[in-house]
């Protein structure tokens, strides 16, 4: 497909990646299906004015989203959490207890602590990457700010054979600008441009905003770069639908309460403003 001229709106930019993607035309063989693909992609999403990125070419799903982050951010890894706020995405993907091994949760509250299961209590367990830059971001260690080394990573090498799904948004780093400006920079190693890549921007959207609130801070930015970006052969007629419509105005976004600790936002804390989308289309998830 030709490059969408229009850059006026943010959303062009995932319009263009579609576009691009498919115009590799060669269809590659991968572990879960056959896909076109582009390496070495990225996009800037602006945050400011409380603007929050859910596409709008089609419905994104943002509560679940939402939902799911707020699982990560507790270190959660147990699906029925989820299942019980009628959230199905890693159903596919669970055991038959309903654990999902050391994912994202895991990593980012109690990295690389010996894992059991996803009911055992992992308190002072492991590093936790995540109130580590919540400190530092307060102004409460001995680490600037500023600093350059804001990492959370949920990419472990040591317990990538227990996960259920090798982690695909593996790196954020957070970086403040001009004193009090909070931007993410995303790495993602692999992305399903149809369903997951819309989700990413949103779910990191959505936790630049709750850190900036939590931490008196305002959000700047969101710079997603993706390994990896493709589009599984099935999904290629309602990419090549969605890629033809015109985007609307992204929402904003505002959180209700501020709380004392990161693992006590809920999701009826946030209120999402003016979200205006085109009809749903319909793809398949591929596990």
């Amino acid at each position: 497909m030709p490059l969408l001229k229009k850059i006026i709106h943010q959303e062009y930019q995932y319009l263009n990646l579609i576009c691009r993607t498919l115009d590799k035309k060669n269809l590659q063989k991968s572990r879960n299906g056959h896909v076109y693909q582009a390496l070495g992609e990225s996009m800037r999403f602006s945050l400011e004015n409380n603007t929050i990125p859910l596409l709008t070419t089609k419905k994104l799903a943002w509560r679940t989203c939402l939902k799911e982050l707020l699982w990560f951010i507790g270190g959660k890894t147990d699906n029925s959490i989820l299942q019980n706020q009628d959230v199905k995405i890693w159903n596919k993907n669970a055991d038959g207890n309903n654990d999902l091994g050391p994912i994202y949760g895991h990593q980012w509250r109690h990295f690389n602590a010996e894992y059991d299961t996803c009911k055992t209590d992992y308190t002072n367990k492991g590093v936790d990457q995540l109130q580590n830059i919540i400190d530092i971001l307060r102004g409460n260690s001995n680490t600037d700010p500023t600093s350059r080394r804001l990492i959370l990573s949920a990419w472990n090498p040591c317990q990538l054979d227990e996960m259920a799904l090798p982690p695909c948004h593996i790196l954020s780093q957070f970086q403040v600008t001009n004193a009090d400006e909070l931007s993410c920079i995303l790495y993602q190693r692999s992305g399903d441009i149809g369903l997951g890549v819309p989700f990413n921007i949103a779910s990191y959207g959505f936790l630049t905003h709750l850190l900036a609130w939590h931490c008196n801070l305002k959000p700047k930015e969101l710079i997603h770069f993706i390994g990896n970006a493709h589009i599984y052969d099935d999904h290629k007629i309602p990419l090549e639908k969605q890629a033809k419509r015109e985007p609307l105005d992204f929402p904003t976004v505002s959180i209700k309460k501020r709380h004392l600790n990161i693992n006590n936002y809920m999701i009826d804390d946030f209120e999402i403003h003016n979200y205006t989308f085109r009809d749903k289309i319909k793809m398949n998830m591929r596990v």
